[in-house]
């Protein structure tokens, strides 16, 4: 038995989320970039034996498209899944509904979904060092429990996990980050990493809007901070979240 994690975390807080659930599953477990996009996920395969923490961001409630279409080439062959959607303290909506049934249609056997709180990935301060000590603690108690229910062999057929068909609709984010050409000094890690190549490798300073899903990678990973988002609509964005997040939720488990 192998234990892998899968995910798709431009910003590092579901990838943080899927570690601290597959430590409590292996001590060890081999991990599989969503965001890699020089990566042949079709010749990627996996065993029934094997256990796969698959977790993504919630982007309005949706498992992030790029993701779906990757996750749809991997080749499940029964694996069985652990399911995470990891959220920014708003909502999760469909997102574990979304990828239950591509999980489903690849081949994978989802036995436990996990919706995980983390740093929102645009206003930071929402969530602000999420996963802290108390998610990993309650992480820690989900694998668990997790660990017991593969350990019995009782699986329930389908997963019932929160959400509505047909999903809701998402149409993006408007928010795109921009470079300042001042103190951008064309390194090109941006553009190496951005996960839909929405950065040109030749001129990092630019960025292709229509390509660009707003995930914050570039933001996360400029060694000059040279990219950022307007401001205004930021500022916005953070007013209006503040008033839908105020509260604490809570990570949830679902067996």
């Amino acid at each position: 038995m192998t234990v892998f994690t899968i995910t798709f975390s431009p910003t590092g807080g579901t990838q943080k989320c899927a570690d601290l659930l597959a430590n409590g599953l292996a001590p060890a477990h081999t991990a599989i970039d969503l965001t890699d996009r020089m990566l042949d996920f079709a010749s990627i395969a996996f065993s029934a034996d094997d256990i796969c923490v698959i977790a993504v961001p919630a982007y309005g409630g949706r498992v992030p498209e790029i993701a779906v279409s990757r996750l749809r080439q991997l080749r499940g062959n029964g694996a069985r899944a652990v399911l995470a959607a990891v959220y920014g303290n708003r909502a999760f909506e469909d997102t574990l509904l979304e990828l239950r049934d591509t999980l489903e249609a690849a081949g994978f056997r989802p036995v436990a979904a996990v919706a995980a709180l983390a740093e929102h990935s645009i206003v930071r301060e929402i969530a602000a060092g999420q996963p802290d000590g108390t998610d990993a603690a309650q992480l820690a108690g989900f694998a668990a429990k997790i660990r017991e229910r593969l350990e019995s062999g009782v699986v329930p057929k389908p997963l019932a996990v929160p959400g509505n068909v047909p999903y809701r609709t998402f149409g993006g984010v408007p928010l795109k980050p921009q470079a300042d050409p001042a103190a951008c000094d064309g390194c090109g890690k941006c553009a190496a990493l951005c996960p839909v190549g929405a950065i040109p490798a030749d001129k990092p300073v630019e960025t292709d809007a229509a390509a660009c899903i707003s995930c914050m990678r570039c933001l996360s990973v400029c060694p000059n901070s040279a990219r950022a988002v307007n401001p205004d609509m930021l500022a916005g964005l953070a007013q209006k979240l503040n008033a839908l997040c105020g509260e604490r939720k809570q990570n949830e488990l679902f067996l």
